[in-house]
């Protein structure tokens, strides 16, 4: 085909993966499985701050994990910007998961150093965290088995 404004969607190559996903894939694992532990011991180590980040983390991996397997990454890690990559690497995909998700950006606001605000969650809504966290997990590890064959586990 001749160089030109124009192009065929059949031009272009498929992105390849970004090496390490298997490692966020399996830390998301770790930490989620990590909070959920420590929330049903209710360990008294474990605020709800602590919780809420360690469920952030593994929704932080979850999402790295199916962006890097389809060769992108997102523009930032905020909730909003995993949300968006998602939504844009996997149109439709994530139906109500993206409503709740952006919900978690309400408790940490620390992108501005000189007034950053941490507000931690109540213990009565990180059973409803665990869960979209889980969720999440199941989503991207049907996405991971599309091409691949092998379910992520």
């Amino acid at each position: 085909m001749q160089a030109g404004t124009n192009f065929f969607l059949s031009d272009l190559k498929k992105a390849e993966p970004i090496r390490g996903w298997e490692e966020y894939w399996s830390e998301g694992q770790a930490f989620l499985k990590t909070a959920s532990a420590a929330h049903a011991q209710r360990k008294k180590a474990f605020t709800t701050v602590i919780l809420y980040n360690i469920i952030a983390m593994a929704i932080e991996k979850f999402v790295m994990t199916a962006l890097m397997r389809q060769g992108t990454l997102p523009y930032n890690h905020t909730m909003r910007d995993l949300v968006a990559a998602m939504d844009e690497t996997f149109p439709g995909a994530m139906g109500d998961i993206s409503a709740g998700l952006l919900q978690l950006d309400q408790y940490q606001e620390i992108c501005d150093v000189d007034a950053f605000n941490i507000t931690g969650p109540a213990m009565e809504e990180i059973p409803a965290m665990l869960t979209l966290a889980g969720r999440l997990h199941d989503l991207v590890a049907r996405q991971l088995m599309v091409g691949t064959g092998t379910p992520c586990r």
